[in-house]
Order: structure tokens, then sequence, then C-alpha cells
């Protein structure tokens, strides 16, 4: 992990509490059972001298201080002191919590110039209304809550795989309407910043009520209705921007409403399925050996992944 060594010996720097319970000894003495990370690792850990009337919980980055001890060979952190971090401390977010390997603004600047360029002066306005009004948090929003892109700036980096991929799909297939299919990939998850929940590392937390009464398909077409009413616009584009929201997961299993129906409704559909897969199958094999598999991945219709031995190099983004 990334700390910083004291004079004293000690180890002092910036995490998350991935766990953080409270727990007695056998003698009664109250103490915090803890689970540290940063984006180098985890690690256990235990304050012995904890008062109860210090608060902490699971997903708050704290500032903390002790030293690195063996227990039952593996290293534990014995915690000496430990405060919440607050807005005057100098650290980045990225360092303590799964980032996106692109900033989120980059990402959206990226995005935004491509709907800049549209000819199509109705769906230009719609969705640059949608993403201009969300934008705070789509910057940094991740795009999952535990599967794919389930890290900071997550919901962008997907957002951007499809997009890039549906560029080149355009390239092969020049009957599809390419703007129409990029305008439904930038806004399919859009309403995600309104469905999830995130705490102070970033990382979503949970589902709001809403998000759970409704989701993140149905109030996606809802934002497309409102914007489209605000800017005077009506008609079939409408229509079709809101069905490749709400078909864009494909079946009613997985939650859509309709299935896809017609050729750009159904490649959003079937990029977003793709990218959510190479995601999870990447994640899978972090940390496997050549020649290895993975543990069985409930992602992945509960298969083991294998690690071949052929030529992989190391990924790169290029958007």
């Amino acid at each position: 992990m990334n700390f910083t060594q004291l004079a004293n010996g000690m180890s002092e720097g910036f995490v998350l509490l991935k766990k953080c319970e409270e727990k007695r000894t056998k003698t009664g003495s109250c103490y915090l059972d803890v689970v540290i990370c940063d984006k180098d690792g985890e690690m256990t850990g235990k304050w012995w001298d904890y008062t109860p009337n210090d608060v902490f919980s699971a997903d708050m980055i704290v500032k903390i201080r002790g030293t690195v001890e063996q227990y039952n060979g593996k290293d534990q952190f014995r915690i000496s002191q430990m405060r919440p971090a607050n807005s005057g401390d100098s650290y980045n977010l990225s360092d303590l919590v799964p980032s996106a390997e692109v900033g989120g603004q980059q990402l959206f600047a990226m995005l935004r110039s491509r709907v800049d360029a549209f000819d199509d002066a109705e769906l230009k306005a719609i969705v640059l209304k949608i993403i201009d009004e969300n934008k705070d948090k789509l910057v940094v929003y991740p795009a999952a809550l535990r599967l794919h892109h389930a890290i900071v700036g997550g919901l962008m980096y997907h957002t951007m795989s499809i997009v890039r991929m549906a560029e080149e799909i355009c390239k092969i297939y020049p009957n599809v309407n390419k703007e129409l299919l990029l305008s439904g990939a930038i806004l399919h998850d859009v309403a995600k910043t309104w469905e999830i929940e995130t705490s102070q590392s970033g990382l979503a937390s949970g589902y709001s009520t809403e998000g759970d009464l409704i989701g993140h398909l149905v109030k996606g077409a809802m934002y497309v209705e409102k914007a489209a009413g605000e800017l005077g616009i009506t008609g079939e584009k409408v229509t079709l921007l809101e069905h490749m929201i709400l078909s864009h997961h494909g079946v009613p299993e997985y939650g859509s409403p309709v299935r896809p129906m017609f050729i750009e409704a159904e490649i959003l559909s079937a990029l977003d399925t793709l990218d959510a897969t190479i995601y999870e199958f990447n994640n899978a094999l972090s940390g496997v050996q050549t020649g290895g598999f993975s543990d069985r991945q409930w992602a992945l219709d509960n298969r083991k992944i294998y690690n071949h031995s052929l030529g992989k190099p190391e990924h790169k983004v290029n958007f």
C-alpha cells in the first residue's frame, strides 16, 4: 500500500475503509476491526485503543497512522491514530479506489465534441441538453453497483467504449444512422446518475428508492421526453431515442419493457452487452497466472475464465 514512512518507524497515509466493524475482546474491551485499501491493494487492520464515541464506517476515506505487523503470515495494520478525511486534506481519490484509466472530464469532452459535430440539429439539441444538465455526476459516476465498470468514472468509460465501437460499425454498415446510434449510446445509461447512490469514495453504495422503483431505462426515456418538450421538438426522432433507451437491455428478463425494434436499437443493445462482457473477462483475469483459470464468475454464467499463453499486449485504451 502507498504509505509514507515516518522517522519513528510508523506508516501514514490516506486509505478507504472497505470494511469497518466495532467488536469486543474476551475481556469486554472495544476495538475496531477494519479492512483498509487503496489502488495498490488491501490489508486487514485493528485499532485496539478505539473508543466508541469515534464515528467510522465502511466506504469512509480516512487518514491513518500505525505499524505493519505480521498475523498468521500476512500483513496487518495496527492503528495508532485515525481520523476522517476532510476538505482541507490533499489526496487523490483515484489513488484510493478503482478508477477509469481515462478521466471522466476528458471523456465527457470527447463525447461532447462528437455531438457538436452532428448535422441533425434536433438530436444535437436533445443530447447536449441532457448531458450538460447532468455533467457534474456523469464525469465521476460508476456504471454499476458491483458488476461492469463499477469504478469511479466508469460510466463515462463504458459510454465512450460503446461510442467508439458504434463509430466503427457505422463504417462497415453505411445504412446505419450514425447520429441516431451515437445519440442512443451517449444517453442509454445517463439516468444511472439518478438511479445509483454513491458514497464518499465515489463508488456505488446502493440504489435510490426511486431507482429501485422505476430504474434508469424508464427514467432515461423520461429525460428525453422532458428535454424534447422543453426544446419544442416533437416527432419520430424523440420516439426512436426513447425506444433505444427502453430496449437497450434487450429482453424483459434484464429489465427492458420492449425488445429492440430497429437496427440502431439492436446495435446499441448488442454493444452494451459486449462491452460489459469484455470488462468482466478482463477483470476476471486480473491476477491470474498464464495458463491458469479464474474462480467461477457469477457475472459470466458461473464460468471459469482461462488465461491463455498466446500474446496479449498490455491493455491500453484507444479512444
